[in-house]
């Protein structure tokens, strides 16, 4: 029996059919995908018993069901069907008037997330090249606390000093005033998606990730819309053989722009460290190649250099160090954060621009240079640095505390 009481409304569900369609494997009426989303979604109205949930993950754990493009699709948008429900009109109206085109950049929303588990405890690379990013893109940073690692993109930005950001009080009725006022956003997942507190019991007593920690990226609440408001996005993944399986589930949801990206060390980002195996999303297409950091313009590192392991305040105080300067240009951790917001730069389009004025310290001298997939890697490097030397990515940070102190409790 499940520990919750459901609605009176809300009647429980018997999922117990479905389960004997998909396990032993071989059964004559096969299970589709549709079916398994529709079963899912009851997760998220507590209609489900915690057994027959935990059995289904199991089930599509172990049949190798839940890493299937059609399955993850079809299961991302009945998350986002049961997610808070944004203002869509009134949040377009403010990314309209805050837009800021450049290149083949819309000036559209932007996310770049990972899927975590691949064991490797690095600093959090995509959180913080979020913040970079957002000294030249509007960002919605879809995140959680960690569930694998020690540090999630929520637990380091709790630990940000001197004054953290409230992101629990980022909701659907403060984001838009938020986008009003801030570059920056972040999505904290059990906000936006407050029917995964059914499933998060469950979930901790079983020993394997299951379908949620592939489906969260492929989320984000700003996506639902048509078009979505959700320009372009970048997604790492912890396994390389999940990469064209992401691409193919970004494609069935009508992605204009996104990556999937996995370090040669199945690494759920682009690697400091030697290669990484790319899938670019451009208008429904999808072409696979490699990355390396000298198509950066940068040199390799070890990723012992930049897996501390350390504790959310510890990565707080680095990233801190980070976006004010107080970095050596040839830091380790630096450059693996360089990559990966140019790598984002790229897939956004801003890179595509032939000219440059983003403000003080910009020299304007836009590299033109193309590497693998067409993408001007050395063009996003120049402008993520910038992003760092100028100030300009910290004033956005500050923007984003400030305005998330001002909302005040639900």
């Amino acid at each position: 029996m499940s520990s919750q009481t459901a609605p009176a409304e809300l009647p429980p569900i018997d999922i117990k059919p479905l389960l004997s369609r998909l396990w032993p494997v071989g059964h004559p009426d096969t299970v589709s995908p549709d079916e398994i989303a529709n079963a899912i979604s009851y997760f998220f109205t507590n209609q489900v018993s915690d057994v027959q949930a935990g059995s289904l993950l199991m089930c599509l754990h172990f049949t190798g069901l839940d890493r299937q493009a059609e399955v993850l699709h079809k299961t991302a948008q009945a998350m986002l069907k049961s997610a808070a429900k944004i203002d869509v009109s009134e949040l377009r109206k403010v990314v309209d008037s805050r837009r800021r085109p450049e290149g083949d950049y819309q000036g559209g929303l932007v996310d770049i997330v990972g899927t975590g588990g691949d064991s490797h405890n690095t600093f959090n690379i995509s959180t913080t090249s979020s913040i970079l990013a957002s000294s030249l893109l509007l960002i919605a940073k879809h995140g959680n606390k960690a569930s694998t690692s020690k540090s999630g993109s929520a637990d380091l930005l709790n630990c940000m000093p001197p004054l953290p950001p409230q992101i629990s009080r980022i909701r659907p009725d403060t984001i838009s005033p938020l986008y009003s006022h801030s570059n920056y956003g972040f999505l904290f997942a059990p906000v936006f998606h407050p029917g995964m507190k059914y499933v998060a019991p469950t979930r901790r007593q079983l020993p394997w990730r299951t379908i949620f920690n592939l489906v969260g990226p492929l989320a984000n609440p700003t996506d639902l819309s048509s078009p979505s408001l959700l320009e372009a996005r970048m997604i790492g993944v912890a396994r390389k053989d999940i990469g064209p399986v992401f691409a193919s589930a970004l494609c069935m949801a009508g992605a204009k722009k996104a990556m999937v990206v996995c370090g040669d060390e199945e690494l759920d980002e682009i690697s400091c460290a030697g290669e990484t195996l790319c899938w670019r999303i451009i208008d429904g297409q999808t072409e696979h190649f490699r990355l390396h950091p000298r198509d950066f313009g940068l040199p390799a590192h070890s990723l012992s250099e930049v897996s501390p392991g350390k504790q959310p305040t510890e990565n707080a105080a680095i990233l801190t160090r980070i976006l004010s300067g107080e970095v050596s240009d040839d830091d380790p951790i630096l450059h693996f954060v360089l990559i990966n917001t140019a790598a984002l730069f790229v897939v956004a389009g801003i890179t595509e621009a032939d000219t440059s004025d983003m403000g003080h310290g910009d020299d304007g001298k836009v590299i033109t240079e193309r590497g693998p997939g067409g993408g001007r890697w050395k063009e996003g490097v120049r402008r993520a640095r910038w992003a760092v030397k100028s100030g300009e990515a910290k004033r956005q940070w500050a923007r984003f505390v400030e305005v998330t102190n001002s909302f005040g409790e639900e």
